[in-house]
């Protein structure tokens, strides 16, 4: 008899950077990726992105060519095992929704945009995990098309993440945006970079590492170039190959004549400002040599995935510590979360919900009253402000913005506004989790020792029926009764029985 194996877990990550577009695949073997596809392409949208931050029709389309192609490979794949991030480009563009719209539609999936130090932390985890068999402190140095990310870390966990304002695309357009390259603008780009890595060189060199290391596509193809010149090996940049390779682009004088042994056609362009950010770096950090790693954001984006809704999710670990920091009363938390899943149970066949929408309502309900550690008054404001500014490792800009709208809705008048902020697709559901975060909310405002659960809730469509088990509490009927106006007010049918 031969016997049958189940299918592998299949995951894939899409990289939606300044400069490349990057897609991998890969099967989960135990807690390891077993790598089934990989592509890479030149997008260059930061070239896309005009003196007001609008992304040009050109771009765009580059950008949607590119997905059309990545498509196929996600087409048999779940929600859940799919994670499309966007990075600098994305994070400047005004009219980055116009794209995001037209990419989603495209491809079927979502697209996130992460804050820089959210990307510094994947990059570190893509990283470290390809560095496994290395111990000791890192410094890991990613150059990406419109932005920098910096990490120190020991094996899986950084110690320090910055994401700065500068990269080969942008400092492209900035430094050589005729095509010369001079003596004078190399320098210009080194200084500007100098300027930005002045308010981490202090800290991070403090801190200290043992082995720096490089995981973009503008370090790799440095050692490349330095390697096919004799000047080092080809997974190794060091200080004295890169000052020759920095004479070398000089004599260039243009971009257009960019040509090297070991560097790709569609990275010559890039590639001197790529330089000139690299030498600032060695500079700031005296830096004699710096290896290359293969490791990068979109692994490490797989790596995050793997861990999601398990205990190892970093999400829950950065609740956690924000819940601790503002000191919020857990009994209060729990009791509130645990009324919200009680809820949530008897209106499941009406209401469907993932469990990643779930997970948003519990730890809404955990953090409810985080913004009490400001103020008491509009402490629902100060803890949706909290929640959609703070760096949450894990948590995307919209997931901040969802779980940051929740925590806003907890009370007083339902914020409209802030619904309507959210995607289209997902205002329906994060209007259905609000009520029911209010309806949890209200029934433990008397801050009882246990849970509210002696209650019954009906829906029927966005229609809801509290009936109460308990015997009539006139406070507790007060509460209700505003909740239930507060609901009409925003066009929600709420009947209280008792």
């Amino acid at each position: 008899m031969s016997s049958r194996h189940p299918a592998p877990r299949r995951l894939a990550a899409i990289d939606l950077g300044s400069n490349s577009f990057h897609l991998l695949v890969a099967n989960q073997v135990g807690g390891d990726l077993q790598v089934v596809a990989k592509q890479g392409e030149k997008v260059q949208l930061a070239a896309g992105l005009d003196d007001d931050d609008l992304l040009d029709e050109a771009a765009m389309e580059r950008a949607l060519a590119c997905l059309e192609r990545f498509a196929p490979y996600l087409s048999d794949l779940d929600a859940g095992d799919v994670r499309i991030v966007g990075t600098n480009a994305l994070r400047a563009a005004h009219n980055r929704q116009t794209l995001i719209d037209r990419a989603e539609a495209l491809i079927g999936h979502p697209i996130e945009i992460i804050a820089g130090r959210e990307e510094a932390r994947l990059i570190y985890l893509g990283a470290a995990h390809a560095l496994a068999e290395v111990h000791g402190r890192r410094l890991i140095v990613d150059i990406g098309g419109g932005s920098t990310e910096f990490i120190i870390g020991e094996r899986f966990e950084p110690l320090a993440l910055e994401s700065l304002h500068m990269g080969c695309v942008a400092y492209t357009q900035r430094f050589f945006h005729d095509g010369t390259i001079t003596e004078r603008r190399f320098r210009d780009a080194e200084l500007a970079a100098l300027s930005e890595l002045a308010n981490i060189r202090r800290p991070y060199q403090a801190l200290g590492w043992q082995d720096p290391v490089g995981s973009s596509g503008t370090i790799k193809a440095i050692a490349a170039v330095q390697a096919a010149y004799g000047d080092g090996p080809e997974d190794i940049v060091t200080r004295q190959g890169l000052m020759a390779l920095r004479r070398r682009l000089i004599k260039c004088k243009r971009l257009d004549k960019v040509s090297m042994t070991g560097l790709k056609s569609d990275r010559a362009r890039v590639f001197p400002a790529g330089v000139a950010i690299l030498c600032a770096i060695f500079d700031a950090f005296d830096l004699e040599r710096m290896r290359y790693s293969d490791g990068a954001l979109r692994d490490g984006v797989l790596y995050d995935l793997l861990g999601r809704n398990t205990a190892e999710d970093s999400r829950a670990s950065a609740l956690l510590t924000l819940r601790r920091r503002f000191d919020v009363d857990m009994r209060q938390a729990s009791n509130v979360r645990a009324t919200t899943e009680h809820l949530c149970a008897h209106v499941a066949d009406v209401w469907p919900m993932s469990q990643e929408q779930r997970q948003f309502l519990s730890w809404a309900a955990e953090l409810h009253e985080i913004g009490l550690a400001i103020s008491h008054s509009q402490f629902h404001r100060h803890g949706a402000y909290l929640l959609e500014n703070s760096d949450l490792a894990g948590f995307s800009r919209p997931e901040q913005q969802a779980l940051a709208f929740l925590v806003r809705a907890h009370r007083r008048k339902f914020p409209g506004k802030e619904l309507d902020a959210l995607p289209a697709a997902t205002r329906s559901t994060y209007a259905r989790l609000a009520r029911l975060l209010r309806l949890a909310v209200a029934l433990n405002h008397s801050r009882p020792e246990q849970p509210t659960l002696d209650v019954r809730l009906e829906a029927d469509g966005d229609a809801l029926r509290l009936t109460l088990g308990q015997a009539e509490q006139p406070l507790l009927m007060a509460d209700l009764e505003q909740e239930a106006r507060y609901q009409r007010s925003a066009g929600f049918s709420l009947v209280i029985d008792t």
